[in-house]
């Protein structure tokens, strides 16, 4: 297979059914997504089985996962509200003292346009995994290979992945973690907190050691939760020094930016192994876009663990839809695919008695996905040694039998891509 670097603007175009976005040969693309976008499919060139792709398959997955798309998409996905603009100057500076029954309203104001958002896909966006079937498809087609191997995707040949985490927002949310942490042990579970290391709250040692004597993590939640981290290169990299001590301080080794602003163009100034600050698909957050894809990967030495659910917050005050059944819906939709289900669920928001019935109601929601669909329930810590140990294996094949080599590759799976019925299908050895 031959690859163009692409001659033309960045832009959308489509594959098929897929919306994708990049250079390609010809000047082929369009500003939006919902634009009349050029079909790509006829200059797919096939010769003598070899193909020729008019763009780089690389660099169309980097764009969505870095966002790449999201100044170009006709204005769908872009900022709220301006990182300097005084109306979120002002948002921020009040926003302690606003009761969440009067931010609800505002946010609703804000958010009401989340619907016409055409991309990414609401409510779970798998373009970069349906990019990668296609490219399978295309390997398979033009070598007329039966299958090919690969490592599969998670240890022990689970079928998916699934991760629990808290933003704690207020000194509130910071003393009901307890009651949360005897709630997971109920079920079983173990999850991650996220902790505001200034202003918000004066971090208690008790919590952190409540914590993690229950075998969960602790993890950096920004520096001060004011909404200014990413405002600008000089700031963001001045508190990143800081962020940075504080996680040395708690041993922290994960990261998530509060309301999920980002810009990862300037995380070499972290010192995290992990970040979970990217959500799948981001049209009922401040900063829209979303990265696309439903599987943990590197942004530089850190791994990103997208979020991949809707957030509690939206689902109570902004849809004001049934969350499990958004949830439920959002599990089967990434499970189907083998990918990473992570949620935030704020100690904030379930303190109430009805919240935390629905709380309970997940869990067993997750406890049933693990025993009837074999989903691993992991820490965001475990994920990413995994997902760095999967990443240094190799497959080897002797005398014709294909095996993975390196560190723990006793937990790894040989798994194969394989075409069904004009469709890849990727199979495990106890399903041959």
């Amino acid at each position: 297979m031959t690859c163009s670097p692409g001659s033309g603007p960045r832009g959308f175009f489509k594959l098929g059914d897929l919306r994708l976005y990049g250079q390609t040969n010809g000047n082929s693309t369009s500003h939006g997504p919902a634009e009349n976008l050029s079909q790509l499919d006829s200059r797919i060139l096939h010769e003598n089985g070899s193909v020729a792709l008019p763009f780089n398959p690389n660099e169309i997955i980097d764009n969505l996962r870095f966002e790449r798309y999201a100044d170009s998409a006709n204005g769908q996905i872009s900022y709220i509200s301006d990182s300097k603009s005084l109306s979120r100057r002002i948002y921020y500076a009040l926003r302690p003292l606003l009761p969440v029954r009067v931010r609800k309203h505002l946010q609703r104001m804000a958010l009401q346009n989340w619907s016409k958002i055409s991309f990414p896909a609401w409510p779970v966006d798998t373009t970069v995994e349906d990019f990668v079937s296609w490219l399978w498809t295309l390997i398979l087609e033009s070598t007329g290979a039966k299958e090919i191997p690969f490592i599969w995707y998670w240890p022990k040949s689970f079928s998916s992945c699934a991760i629990m985490t808290h933003d704690v927002e207020t000194g509130v949310g910071q003393e009901f973690c307890s009651t949360m942490l005897k709630l997971e042990q109920d079920y079983g579970i173990r999850s991650a907190f996220e902790l505001v290391p200034e202003v918000r709250y004066e971090v208690s040692d008790d919590v952190i050691r409540a914590i993690r004597s229950a075998g969960s993590e602790v993890c950096v939640h920004g520096l001060n939760h004011d909404g200014r981290l990413f405002s600008s290169e000089d700031l963001f990299r001045g508190r990143a020094k800081m962020i940075n001590q504080y996680a040395e301080k708690w041993g922290a080794k994960g990261f998530r930016s509060p309301v999920m602003y980002r810009n990862l163009n300037w995380y070499d100034a972290f010192r995290f192994s992990y970040d979970m600050s990217v959500p799948n698909v981001a049209h009922l957050d401040p900063q829209r876009g979303g990265c696309c894809t439903i599987f943990p990967y590197f942004v530089g030495d850190i791994l990103e663990l997208p979020l991949t659910t809707t957030q509690d917050y939206p689902l109570f005050n902004i849809l004001r839809s049934d969350p499990m059944e958004m949830w439920s819906k959002q599990i089967d939709l990434i499970v189907a695919k083998h990918g990473l289900v992570s949620f935030i669920i704020h100690p904030d928001y379930i303190i109430e008695q009805e919240k935390q019935d629905l709380y309970r109601k997940l869990l067993q929601l997750l406890l049933k996905a693990e025993r009837e669909r074999k989903v691993w329930l992991a820490l965001p810590g475990e994920v990413d040694a995994w997902w760095r140990e999967r990443a240094a294996m190799t497959l080897e094949c002797e005398n014709g039998a294909w095996s993975v080599r390196g560190r723990g590759s006793d937990r790894a799976t040989v798994a194969y891509a394989r075409l069904e019925n004009g469709t890849v299908a990727y199979v495990l050895p106890s399903e041959n």
